[in-house]
C-alpha cells in the first residue's frame, strides 16, 4: 500500500520501521521542523526523520505535501500537530494512538494514565476526523501498568506493540472500525508544572507517580529539587510532619509524606547540577528536622 507517514518523536520510530519492513511503500514522511537545541544552537532533525533519511525515504515538514503525494492512506503516530479538513478530504488517514480510546484522547495519554493510576493502558488505531480523537477505531491491544513502570518506558513498550498492531490492520485494509463509546471520555491535556510538582501533603504512591512520569520537582532551601527516581515506602517509627526528611536505610533520604507513608528520594538532581544518588545529596546538606520540602 502507498502510504504517507505523519510523526515526530521516537515513539513514532518503530512504527515507521515495521510498515518499511511489511513491505508498504512510504511515498513521503511527514515531520516537524527541525529544532535549534543546546548552547551552541546546532540544528536537529526529529527522531522519525533522521530514522526516515536513514530509510532512504522522502522527508518533509509541509504538511500540505500530502495532498498531492499519491498516498493511498496516511498513517499518523504522535505527529503533534491537527490536521486540516482540505487535508484529511485528499487522504484518508489512521492514527496510532497511545490510549484505551475513549479514556485519555489528547495530547499526554501515557502520563495522565500513570497520574492516574490506571491499572491498564493499549494502543489503538483509530480514523482521524476533524475533532479530537473520535474516530472509529479499527483494532485495538491492551497492556497492564505496572506500579514502578515510568512514562518513557510504557510509552516504548506501546510503541513496539503499537507497530505490530498497525501493520496487523494495514494487512486486513480496508476495515470497519468501531464508533467509539459515548461512555468514560476521559482528556489526556498536556502536562503543565502544577503537574510535576511534589506535594508532601499528598500520598507517597501519588508522588511517585510523578517521578515515574519524570520531571518531579519541589523547593527545598528556596532552590528546586528534582526528584528523578524514588520509591514510596511505610513509615517506621513515630509519625512525622509532611514535607520533612530523615535519612532511611542505607542513607537514602525519606520524605514525609501526607498519609503517613515516606517517599524515599533514590536519585535527585540539585538546581544547577547533575543528578545524583540521593544519599549523596543528604550528606552534603543534612536536613534540620524543622525543615521541609515545599512543591
Amino acid at each position: 500500500m502507498r502510504l504517507a507517514y505523519l510523526g515526530t518523536p521516537d515513539a513514532a520510530v518503530p512504527p515507521l520501521e515495521a510498515v518499511v519492513s511489511a513491505g508498504h511503500e512510504v511515498v513521503l514522511v511527514v515531520s516537524r521542523p527541525d529544532t535549534r537545541r543546546g548552547r551552541g544552537g546546532a540544528v536537529s532533525a526529529s527522531p522519525v526523520k533522521a530514522a526516515a533519511l536513514a530509510l532512504g525515504l522522502r522527508v518533509t515538514d509541509d504538511v500540505e505535501a500530502v495532498v498531492s503525494c499519491g498516498a493511498e492512506l496516511g498513517v499518523v503516530v504522535a505527529y503533534g500537530r491537527i490536521l486540516r479538513p482540505h487535508v484529511l478530504a485528499a487522504v484518508p488517514m489512521v492514527n496510532l494512538h497511545f490510549s484505551l480510546l475513549p479514556r485519555w484522547r489528547g495530547a499526554a495519554p501515557v502520563e495522565r494514565a500513570i497520574l492516574a493510576g490506571d491499572r491498564r493502558t493499549g494502543v489503538c488505531v483509530m480514523d482521524v476526523d476533524e475533532t479530537l480523537d473520535t474516530g472509529a477505531v479499527h483494532a485495538r491491544a491492551e497492556v497492564p501498568i505496572d506500579d514502578r513502570v515510568t512514562a518513557t518506558e510504557l510509552r516504548g513498550e506501546l510503541s513496539r506493540l503499537g507497530a505490530e498492531l498497525l501493520v496487523d490492520t494495514l494487512a486486513a485494509w480496508p476495515s470497519e472500525g468501531v464508533p467509539q463509546a459515548v461512555e468514560g471520555v476521559t482528556y489526556a491535556e498536556k502536562l503543565g508544572a502544577g503537574d510535576l510538582a511534589l506535594d508532601p501533603a499528598r500520598p507517597a504512591a501519588e508522588l511517585h507517580r510523578v517521578v515515574r512520569v519524570g520531571g518531579a520537582r519541589c523547593t527545598f532551601r528556596g532552590r528546586r529539587l528534582k526528584v528523578v527516581d524514588a520509591e514510596p515506602a511505610v513509615a517506621e517509627g513515630t509519625a512525622r510532619v509532611p514535607g520533612t526528611l530523615a535519612p532511611g536505610d542505607a542513607g537514602v533520604p525519606e520524605l514525609a509524606a501526607g498519609d503517613g507513608t515516606v517517599l524515599r528520594l533514590l536519585t535527585v538532581q540539585p538546581e544547577g547540577k547533575a543528578p545524583m544518588p540521593g544519599r549523596d545529596w543528604w550528606n552534603g546538606h543534612r536536613p534540620r528536622a524543622d525543615e521541609v520540602v515545599t512543591p
